[in-house]
């Protein structure tokens, strides 16, 4: 069954680069309406004019995602502006790669605001318009690290972690209300994140990592769900992982 974006609003987080700019403009391409949502404005202007091109209505909000004023904004924005909000996609997120005796609390106290307590905001205040919808998908951009712990990623892991486990729980919690709650989970990704805490851009353009394009795939397959059915997890790896 083809399931139609057309007409759907959806709010992306961390929508200035990497993931969240390839996802916005393959939603933009299926029809979807967009919120997005970053803290660089001259970003999120020049996305919105390449969703627009692609026929998206689009509005912007900036912000730090980690703050509960930009998660009710942002929501606020998908109902004045579309009338309802029927996708979010929680991307926003951050890498700090340290053995454990080398991150500071103010590395943990980070990495738990950007990748957890965003993902947490954005998904409570998006809800209730989900559940006066009866309908609704809620998607985490994890990672492998959320399935897998890694040397030197401890405190990564663990927010990523948690990420799947509020996906999991939160399925049980809301599909009685009709919203889907999934995770996807790909591994490295060619992007700017964790430049200069544990990559570089050397390292990254010399690697055969995910494209960001890659992921975004992923997105919209898990956006065009059937009604009956509902995808739970998406677990992305390179193919050429374990070949040289």
């Amino acid at each position: 069954m083809s399931v139609s974006l057309k007409g759907n609003a959806v709010l992306v987080t961390g929508a200035s680069a990497g993931i969240g700019w390839a996802s916005a403009i393959a939603l933009a391409r299926e029809g979807a309406d967009l919120v997005i949502t970053a803290r660089r404005q001259d970003r999120l202007a020049a996305l919105a004019r390449e969703a627009e091109a692609a026929g998206s209505r689009v509005a912007i909000v900036v912000g730090d995602a980690s703050e509960e004023d930009t998660a009710v904004k942002a929501v606020a924005a998908a109902k004045e502006r579309f009338g309802r909000l029927d996708i979010l996609i929680n991307n926003v997120g951050a890498g700090i790669y340290k053995n454990i005796v080398d991150t500071s609390a103010a590395d943990y106290d980070f990495l738990v605001d950007t990748n957890v307590r965003s993902t947490f905001l954005f998904t409570r205040h998006a809800v209730p318009v989900m559940i006066a919808q009866k309908r609704g998908t809620i998607l985490m951009i994890s990672s492998m690290a959320g399935k897998y712990g890694f040397a030197g990623e401890a405190v990564y892991c663990a927010t990523k972690f948690a990420q799947i486990g509020l996906a999991q729980a939160l399925d049980k919690e809301l599909r009685p209300h009709g919203i889907k709650v999934g995770a996807i989970c790909p591994g490295g990704v060619k992007t700017e994140f964790a430049l200069g805490k544990g990559r570089t851009e050397e390292g990254v353009a010399a690697s055969t990592m995910l494209e960001p394009e890659d992921v975004a795939s992923a997105v919209v397959l898990a956006c065009k769900q059937p009604p009956g059915a509902r995808i739970i997890e998406i677990q992305m790896r390179t193919m050429s992982e374990g070949l040289t």
